[in-house]
């Protein structure tokens, strides 16, 4: 069986995202902030919460990929999607793309960078 992971969808990705992950990773735990009273909330309590349930956090904000704020090995993991616009269809057709190519094992603990030419990921030492 893949790896079970805990994901996190910011409030920036759109809520159906959730639904439509989870038919792609069943055995991924998904949540969106709206599932867990998140929404609204700044990103040091959405990260907290994301560190206390070992989260990968998927957003659109770019704050979440500043290594000096959020330096790689001290989270669970951050997939940053920078696709423009942050429709429903762009945000499916990046997150597939990432779950075509990139191995469940290499997302956590990474800074994975999803824009329209390419995926990034980053890995700590």
């Amino acid at each position: 069986m893949p790896d079970a992971l805990t994901v996190l969808l910011d409030q920036n990705v759109p809520r159906v995202i959730a639904d439509w992950l989870r038919a792609r990773r069943p055995h991924w735990t998904i949540f969106h902030t709206s599932d867990v009273a998140l929404s609204g909330r700044p990103d040091e309590e959405l990260f907290a919460w994301a560190q206390q349930q070992h989260a990968i956090i998927v957003t659109f904000d770019e704050d979440f990929s500043d290594l000096r704020m959020f330096p790689i090995g001290s989270h669970a993991g951050i997939i940053r999607l920078r696709v423009w616009p942050t429709t429903i269809e762009e945000t499916q057709d990046a997150l597939a793309r990432l779950l075509a190519e990139v191995p469940d094992t290499e997302l956590a603990h990474a800074l994975v960078i999803i824009d329209r030419q390419a995926i990034r990921v980053r890995r700590g030492l």
